[in-house]
């Protein structure tokens, strides 16, 4: 495992939470509006390791509520489960970042009692899935297996979606909250972000355009009749 960042304090990252956060390295998607381009590969640097982190956050027990495991892609990682338990072990609630692409380490580690918070990107609507995630073609059933996963239990999560002018429309958010009201009939999920898309250096594909305001907040009626709370996240 490659510990690639570390964030020393966020208010933002885990609702209602002082936490920290955990970067770590490797992901199996290339979005291209990707913020966090240099983890992607499993080559990257390790700027700190694990041993420094636990130490760190033993100092921070009683200041920190709560660590963030995002990435990359954690559940690549196959010592993950162990990293959280240590976390655990401080007595730090911990909340996973994830893509969904891996539905059986995120039963796994909910099933253990790992994780207290999951907030999982939803690319866009199936029909574009594959577009969105930088790849030429993918499985959806991973991911179809995870929203589900998180639609009918009793875990504390999240919805969020990047958006982009390029790859994201009206057509796009229907059809998105439309997917979720099939896999899961009975249940609504309780929140779900729009995050404006913000161009830096770091992005993976130059080019891409965040939309206007009154665009967002039409997004966000279109997906209001699926959700219990939509919300747009990152606006200044």
């Amino acid at each position: 495992m490659v510990i690639a960042g570390l964030q020393k304090m966020t208010l933002l990252d885990y609702p209602g939470k002082v936490a920290c956060t955990v970067f770590l390295q490797g992901c199996n998607f290339r979005c291209p509006f990707c913020h966090n381009s240099d983890l992607l590969g499993n080559d990257g640097p390790a700027t700190i390791d694990r041993a420094d982190l636990m130490a760190f956050l033993n100092k921070r027990r009683g200041l920190l509520d709560a660590v963030c495991i995002t990435g990359g892609e954690p559940t690549l990682q196959p010592d993950l489960a162990e990293l959280i338990a240590e976390i655990k072990a401080l007595g730090f609630l911990v909340k996973l970042d994830t893509n969904g692409s891996r539905p059986d380490v995120l039963k796994r580690l909910v099933a253990g009692g790992l994780v207290d918070y999951v907030a999982m990107d939803i690319k866009n609507c199936p029909e574009r899935y594959a577009e969105t995630v930088g790849l030429p073609q993918m499985r959806l059933q991973p991911i179809e297996e995870s929203i589900a996963f998180l639609l009918n239990g009793s875990l504390e999560y999240e919805f969020r979606t990047t958006v982009t002018e390029e790859l994201h429309d009206e057509a796009a958010m229907r059809a998105m909250g439309e997917w979720l009201q099939k896999l899961a009939p009975d249940a609504v999920p309780p929140r779900f972000f729009l995050q404006p898309y913000a161009d830096r250096d770091s992005v993976l594909v130059a080019g891409l355009h965040t939309p206007e305001k009154a665009k967002l907040a039409a997004f966000a009626a279109v997906l209001e009749p699926f959700v219990t709370s939509v919300a747009i996240r990152g606006l200044d």
